[in-house]
């Protein structure tokens, strides 16, 4: 990032992904969080069509990206930002890309020796008129975040999931993995803790997101050996993809099964950084304010990521 004495920071948010309220509220925060630490010029830019038109104008000595989904997680804006060489925060394009896509990112998760749960693409037709898989299984969007458009299909169902029409052509199933909800947050080069996730049914887009939709127990309250993997595999994950500044990576644990019942579902380069999100909570928990993680952030920002 440039050494201004008062340099400009571009907040991005909203965007035109399934993520866009989320994105907004994030964005707000953090650029809330900027003018606390002293930062004076902070500009909230909502990333439209004309995103490129607006950078250039403002000309920014860096972008904290606070957009969630497509086109602003996936590797999209990343090569904006390459391209008009303003130094930005989190993933770069390769990481961003391959982290997005659920798929790929498995691949990855398998070469490096992580342990994730079987799945398969399959066109969401087929998916409407047949299970694919033995229940339980999960549908979601291959290239969406923050459970957007996530079903589960329980052995007692008794056909397959009608999906959304607005649900993509294609669609990733997968085997479900039973258990706690947990999650660890990368700063840098440093795993910071473990949380636990309580909520009383599926931890879907409303428990993530909504006041009272979920109880947040951190630092999670689990066998030391299983808090430990955890860290390890979120940072492994986080290095395997490439990913750089922020990450956070879900994971599943049945605890009937040990370590062996500890499962990693995906990671986020863009975690939301909301009231009521995740990350901000553990780097509270962790002796960071939201100030400082977002001036660390902007600290943090450069190109060719």
């Amino acid at each position: 990032m440039s050494s201004r004495t008062n340099p400009t920071v571009a907040v991005l948010m909203g965007g035109p992904s399934a993520e866009r309220e989320v994105s907004l509220a994030s964005g707000r925060a953090c650029a809330a969080a900027l003018r606390e630490y002293g930062y004076r010029d902070v500009v909230e830019v909502d990333a439209g069509p004309d995103l490129c038109a607006v950078l250039t104008r403002i000309k920014p000595d860096a972008a904290l990206n606070c957009l969630h989904g497509r086109w602003g997680e996936d590797g999209c804006v990343q090569g904006l930002l390459e391209w008009l060489g303003i130094p930005y925060s989190h993933s770069g394009v390769l990481a961003s890309a391959v982290a997005m896509d659920k798929q790929r990112s498995k691949a990855v998760f398998r070469a490096a020796g992580l342990p994730i749960v079987d799945s398969i693409i399959v066109k969401a037709d087929a998916v409407r008129a047949a299970h694919v898989m033995l229940p339980p299984y999960v549908v979601k969007p291959n290239n969406e975040g923050s459970s957007v458009g996530v079903y589960l299909v329980d052995v007692e169902n008794n056909g397959p999931p009608q999906l959304d029409p607005e649900m993509p052509d294609e669609v990733m199933v997968e085997t479900f993995a039973p258990g706690r909800e947990l999650t660890t947050t990368v700063v840098g080069d440093r795993a910071l803790t473990v949380t636990d996730i309580v909520t009383t049914g599926w931890y879907d887009y409303d428990a993530k997101y909504k006041e009272g939709g979920s109880t947040h127990i951190v630092p999670a309250d689990v066998p030391e050996e299983i808090f430990n993997l955890c860290l390890d595999y979120a940072l492994r994950a986080h290095r395997a993809l490439g990913c750089r500044g922020l990450s956070r990576t879900d994971f599943r644990w049945d605890e009937a099964r040990g370590t062996e019942g500890l499962i990693l579902l995906e990671t986020n380069t863009q975690p939301g950084m909301t009231g009521t999100s995740l990350t901000p909570e553990q780097a509270q928990a962790t002796g960071m304010s939201l100030p400082e993680l977002c001036a660390w952030m902007v600290e943090d920002a450069s190109c060719g990521r």
